[in-house]
């Protein structure tokens, strides 16, 4: 998502098959992931990138190893992990980004108490803010929400039953802005739009102040199709 600029990011979402194989890096799956992996690539459109991401999908819960490539506002490189617990919500995620000359790293946690912990550091020189944020700040979220990351879009969308014709809802998340990593809270709101053919949909995205909206294109698990103006994907 990318909510510095837009806030962001009915077909049925597919069923995982009990007994599903293990993802394909060979790894047991993580506790109450049933092994349902898919692997997704977005090009970046604005500003200009891309992003490769392995999700593990079942049970009410996500986990996914991702790379992104930028442009703005110096070239870089950032890796993450996310993990959630039940219901989609978020229970750490771990952000490193590099550039020339520069590096940053954040970490997010969540545990069942719902009190975040927020932990930041930064080398080098970059001209933006100071990476990580207030924990005490979160309190209402239960999402993290990746800059520029299509793959964030998913947990409230899921979570939500927007693919099976459930109501709009609003929610609080923890906004990461990328590159520099600053954290903030954030409200946004996301409703069913229409069913399209061959198991996609289309959800609306919107900003809770109301300063930007998108309807994004997503498939039967939820992942972004095409997000207007931020991202569509590869292959």
């Amino acid at each position: 998502m990318d909510e510095g600029r837009s806030g962001a990011d009915p077909a049925r979402p597919g069923r995982p098959r009990a007994g599903a194989r293990r993802a394909e890096s060979g790894r047991p799956p993580g506790p109450g992931v049933d092994g349902r992996t898919r692997a997704v690539s977005w090009l970046i459109e604005d500003p200009p990138g891309a992003e490769h991401v392995r999700v593990e999908l079942g049970a009410g819960r996500l986990r996914a190893e991702g790379v992104a490539i930028g442009s703005a506002p110096r070239p870089y490189r950032l890796e993450y992990r996310l993990e959630t617990g039940a219901a989609y919500a978020t229970s750490r995620l771990s952000v490193a980004v590099q550039g020339e000359g520069w590096r940053r790293r954040l970490e997010l946690r969540r545990p069942a108490s719902g009190r975040w912990s927020v932990a930041a550091s930064a080398e080098g020189e970059l001209p933006l803010g100071r990476p990580g944020g207030d924990a005490d700040a979160l309190a209402a979220a239960g999402d993290c929400d990746l800059g520029l990351s299509p793959l964030t879009n998913t947990m409230p969308i899921l979570r939500a039953g927007l693919l099976d014709g459930q109501a709009a809802v609003e929610i609080a998340v923890a906004w990461v802005s990328v590159p520099d990593l600053g954290l903030r809270l954030a409200r946004q709101r996301y409703a069913p739009v229409r069913a399209l053919a061959d198991g996609l949909a289309v959800v609306r995205f919107e900003s809770a102040d109301g300063s930007f909206a998108a309807d994004l294109t997503v498939d039967r698990d939820g992942l972004v199709v095409d997000y207007p103006g931020l991202a569509r994907r590869i292959g």
